[in-house]
C-alpha cells in the first residue's frame, strides 16, 4: 500500500486499517512460530504498511491540530 493511497483515507480509516494490519502480522507470527509460513519476506511488508500507516496518520493529527491552534 503507498503512503499516496493512504492520504486519502479519514483519520477513522486509517485506525481501522492499522487494526487491521496488526492482525495480519499476529497471524503471519503464528503460522511462522508453527512452521507454516512459506513466505517470511510477508512480515517485513506488513510492518512497513503498519509504519506507513502511522506516519500518515500522524501527518493528518498534526495538520487537526495546527489548524486547531
Amino acid at each position: 500500500m503507498k503512503a499516496e493511497e493512504l492520504r486519502e483515507l479519514s483519520i477513522q480509516e486509517l485506525v481501522e486499517r492499522e487494526k487491521e494490519l496488526a492482525r495480519e502480522l499476529f497471524n503471519l507470527r503464528f503460522q511462522m512460530a508453527t512452521g507454516q509460513l512459506s513466505n517470511h519476506t510477508s512480515i517485513k511488508k506488513i510492518k512497513r504498511d503498519i509504519a506507513r500507516v502511522k506516519t500518515v496518520f500522524r501527518e493528518k493529527e498534526a495538520v487537526k491540530d495546527k489548524a486547531g491552534a
